[in-house]
């Protein structure tokens, strides 16, 4: 026997994310209520330079309480392509456009309850090209070069999931 959705109630029609109440039919036969927050998924990316320096961004994050460094991010557009986000994006947040994209992977980044899944791209062979950021982002970029980061991620000063998964899959590229 497999999972099967019995209900769905959307009790939330937000700007960035819509809640759900699913009921679902477990194969010991008990149904649960399963709260979901839908999310459209999102484009993130490492912007390396020739000399081995990423661009981070810094931003204030209110769920987390404080300012948190991270890679470039975007949410998807309803309908577009990740590749097309991370292109804008790279203009947007660091003010460059990358001449070469690739897919490093994707991920869930917590599935336990939301369905936002995201795609982390390696942009290279940047070149300035800004386009005017958000409105509502109050940003810094901030270049750190490849070698400083696993010093940041065990001081604890590098903490967000996306970024140190998307660094992890950076060093997996390059070792293949």
């Amino acid at each position: 026997m497999t999972y099967v959705l019995t209900g769905s109630e959307t009790i939330y029609n937000g700007k960035v994310f819509n809640i759900r109440i699913d009921r679902v039919k477990a194969p010991d036969g008990i149904t649960r209520q399963i709260d979901v927050v839908e999310h459209g998924g999102a484009a993130a990316f490492l912007p390396l330079d020739h000399d081995g320096g990423i661009w981070f961004v810094r931003q204030y994050r209110h769920p987390a309480g404080m300012e948190l460094l991270e890679i470039p991010a975007g949410t998807l557009e309803e309908g577009e392509d990740p590749l097309d986000c991370v292109v804008r994006e790279c203009r947007e947040e660091v003010g460059l456009t990358p001449a070469r994209v690739t897919l490093l992977g994707s991920c869930y980044l917590a599935p336990g309850y939301s369905s936002e899944k995201i795609w982390i791209y390696l942009a290279e062979e940047l070149t300035p090209d800004p386009l005017p950021g958000d409105d509502d982002e109050d940003i810094t970029v901030e270049k750190i070069q490849l070698s400083s980061i696993p010093g940041l991620i065990a001081e604890g000063r590098l903490v967000d999931a996306k970024s140190i998964t998307g660094l992890y899959l950076l060093q997996m590229y390059r070792e293949n």
